[in-house]
């Protein structure tokens, strides 16, 4: 019951983090989603320390562990329209998947300069 208990609290919030972010993006007309918003803030407040990463881990690993449930929504909506299936919706595909793999690829150049960095943070002290 304990563990069920922190889960939900650690889901709250990351919450918290989505909800702060859509603000802010109301708040200032920005064009940036909130989602990432919230993300950009969750990922300042653990790299500064502020909040850590024990304090969202289950939560994470929780939504992590079925996120493959939240493409069902989509999957069926091809399912419902067809056409996504013809030239046009190939088109579409293929700039889904092409830009996939740009992210993929930055976040992985991304990661790894970070990992770096901190390496080379961690052997000059």
């Amino acid at each position: 019951m304990r563990k069920f208990i922190k889960i939900i609290v650690q889901i709250a919030v990351l919450c918290v983090f989505n909800e702060l972010g859509q603000l802010i993006v109301n708040t200032f007309n920005l064009v940036l989603p909130g989602s990432i918003m919230g993300l950009i803030l969750l990922w300042l407040c653990l790299y500064t320390k502020l909040i850590k990463v024990e304090w969202i881990e289950t939560g994470a690993g929780f939504l992590l562990m079925y996120l493959t449930l939240f493409f069902i929504p989509t999957t069926i909506g091809v399912i419902e329209y067809p056409e996504l299936l013809s030239a046009p919706g190939l088109y579409l595909m293929a700039a889904v998947i092409v830009s996939t793999m740009v992210t993929i690829a930055i976040a992985g150049i991304v990661s790894k300069w970070l990992e770096k960095k901190e390496v080379h943070r961690e052997e000059s002290q």
